[in-house]
């Protein structure tokens, strides 16, 4: 017997002669265990090729396929349309970005305060004859924070992001940590100088929406509060 189930897709349009964001079903026959990503593309093939969404590898580790998916940002690769109750699944762009077309959002302003915070290891000593060696102990420290793919899925689900334009977002404030907590890297500093501030670091008040939506179950506020005990301490 085949579990096929028909489901409803509502997805949000928004297109360049639009002055408001609207709302457009497709029905779709779909197994259980089926990705939300491969209805996507199964509609845009079949059913209308106008359809905008970002995607790459499929298998959570570019970021690319980041949206609002049944009011909770989320990857569409991995989503599955057995973990979203009811007959209709409704898909919308990352909540917070500027939307460019349908569910693809404009990245520039996030990758912007990104950019800040000088995500990329620093070191102004000498370069050693071989790679420049670090603990186990040492590394299990960043091995959390250095899971993060950048899809964009706790800023979107951040409050404070939403409220404040200014505000760096828990994806930055989270690649600060990694590199404030690398005992390799030379630039601790700056960085804390970088989030220090009303719109930085002390915009986050430990919400958890971050924690929740993260597809690489970082603890994204433990990290943040390691961060604030490093800035405090200086």
């Amino acid at each position: 017997m085949s579990n096929l189930t028909t489901k409803t897709f509502r997805i949000q349009r928004f297109l360049d002669d639009d002055k408001a964001p609207r709302f457009q079903d497709f029905q779709l026959e779909c197994s259980p265990m089926e990705r939300v990503l491969t209805a996507l593309n199964r509609i845009k093939w079949d059913l209308d090729g106008s359809v905008s969404f970002r995607r790459s590898c499929g298998h959570a580790v570019c970021g690319s396929c980041g949206m609002t998916i049944q009011g909770q940002s989320r990857l569409a690769c991995k989503t599955l349309v057995k973990d979203i109750p009811g007959d209709i699944i409704e898909v919308r762009p990352l909540q917070g970005f500027p939307v460019v077309k349908d569910l693809v959002v404009d990245m520039e302003h996030f990758f912007h305060k990104y950019r800040s915070i000088k995500p990329y290891f620093v070191s102004y000593s000498p370069a050693p004859v071989r790679e420049r060696q670090q603990s186990h102990e040492d590394q299990q420290h960043i091995d959390d924070p250095a899971k993060c793919i950048l899809c964009g899925c706790c800023t979107s689900s951040c409050p404070s992001f939403w409220k404040n334009d200014g505000y760096l977002g828990p994806a930055a404030l989270l690649k600060a940590w990694r590199f404030v907590a690398d005992t390799r890297d030379e630039a601790k500093s700056e960085r804390i100088a970088a989030v220090n501030s009303k719109d930085g670091l002390w915009r986050c008040h430990l919400i958890f929406n971050c924690m929740e939506a993260c597809p690489k179950e970082i603890d994204i506020p433990a990290a943040l509060s390691k961060l604030k005990r490093a800035v405090i301490s200086g």
